[in-house]
């Protein structure tokens, strides 16, 4: 729930399905919450009061994020965070160091920081079967880059 949360916060779209399945989820791992049941309960005629229960439950288990108002910063804390999904499996690499490329070091003007990650997203991105570096091995570069930008710290050391 604290990932969908944090991808509503980052302007992400979270779909109607994916936030009742995650209330069920939640519900069956004995999460307490008062709007929790009516979240799991939705059916799919009323898939469109999901996102305003969503929002109660993370309001009432206090899981909200704000993303930072000032602009450079908001894109760190999507860089940083979208790095930690990649480190922790639950964001493919090579989607990640695109989103990270594309959303997050383009707007900050392609900091020392973020370049080892940039740099495997380029080679993602043109990568055929006939190189000699197979995808797999691109991909877990980029889980080591990811975990050394997670380990340096916050996106707050930056500015």
């Amino acid at each position: 729930m604290r990932q969908l949360a944090r991808a509503q916060a980052f302007g992400r779209h979270v779909g109607s399905d994916r936030l009742i399945q995650a209330g069920l989820d939640a519900l069956l791992a004995d999460v307490d919450a008062p709007s929790l049941a009516l979240l799991a309960g939705l059916g799919r005629r009323e898939e469109h009061e999901a996102r305003e229960l969503f929002d109660h439950v993370v309001d009432e288990l206090e899981l909200g994020f704000e993303v930072p108002a000032d602009p450079i910063a908001a894109r760190w804390a999507l860089a940083y965070w979208l790095a930690a999904q990649i480190v922790d499996g639950s964001l493919d690499p090579a989607t990640g160091a695109d989103l990270i490329w594309v959303e997050a070091a383009s707007e900050l003007g392609y900091p020392d920081r973020l370049q080892p990650i940039v740099e495997l997203a380029v080679q993602l991105d043109d990568w055929n079967a006939n190189w000699s570096t197979p995808l797999e091995q691109l991909k877990e570069e980029v889980v080591v880059a990811a975990r050394a930008l997670v380990a340096r710290g916050g996106p707050e050391s930056d500015l």
